[in-house]
């Protein structure tokens, strides 16, 4: 069950920004991390949190050299991803949401918020690596932290937008406020088993859910006073 489209009948601009940072996350999955494939690249621009908590660059533990500030890799690594599952679900969800929220903010501050989100994602992520003493020198990558952001705002400027949701063989159209809440159910659910050993799947569902919440804290300052709030 996958969301594959909502309502953008309120839309008034061309979302630019949605559509060159879903450019930009494909350009550099094809032609910089060969599809994924290169282990320089994922090891030199993915965040790994014993680096940004010491403020040094770790070579070992199957780490390689950073070629450039450590406290860097929490934008670059927004832009990677370890997979071609990886990158098509990301920006499937990006797709669908980011439009809505770039409508109502404006191209710059779009771009603002979702990179705020996205680094606020990622500390989420090495504190709770920290506070666990766990996966401190395991990579982490990609655009879900900035994306879960962009859920958590959407949930909040539009919980009555009806989603189109895929379920075989049928597609419902189900609200956002619905959607969206079991996706963040199942994140806090995941980083809960996560943390008591019934579930390890390599996924930073601290992310996740850090930029969730950032997203729901933050949509308000960055949406335009003039925007249409449904909830």
């Amino acid at each position: 069950m996958f969301p594959i489209g909502d309502d953008n009948s309120s839309r008034t601009i061309t979302p630019y920004i949605n559509y060159l940072l879903i450019a930009l996350n494909i350009f550099v999955f094809i032609f910089v991390q060969a599809l994924g494939t290169n282990p320089y690249i994922i090891a030199g621009f993915s965040t790994v949190p014993a680096e940004i908590i010491s403020g040094q660059d770790i070579v070992g533990n199957g780490l390689g050299p950073t070629p450039v500030p450590v406290y860097a890799t929490i934008i670059t690594s927004m832009f990677m991803h370890g997979s071609i599952a990886h990158i098509a679900g990301n920006m499937l969800y990006l797709w669908i949401f980011g439009d809505n929220l770039e409508n109502v903010m404006g191209h710059f501050r779009y771009l603002l918020f979702y990179l705020i989100c996205g680094v606020l994602a990622s500390l989420s992520h090495v504190f709770v690596a920290a506070l666990l003493d766990n996966g401190l020198f395991v990579p982490s990558l990609g655009a879900s932290g900035a994306i879960s952001g962009v859920l958590g705002g959407y949930l909040i400027l539009f919980p009555k937008n009806r989603v189109r949701i895929f379920a075989l063989p049928f597609i419902f159209r189900v609200p956002a406020v619905i959607t969206l809440g079991l996706w963040i159910l199942t994140q806090i659910v995941s980083q809960w088993n996560s943390i008591h050993g019934q579930e390890d799947t390599g996924v930073a569902y601290a992310a996740h859910i850090g930029g969730f919440f950032a997203g729901i804290f933050l949509v308000r300052s960055f949406a335009k006073r003039s925007a249409v709030f449904q909830g």
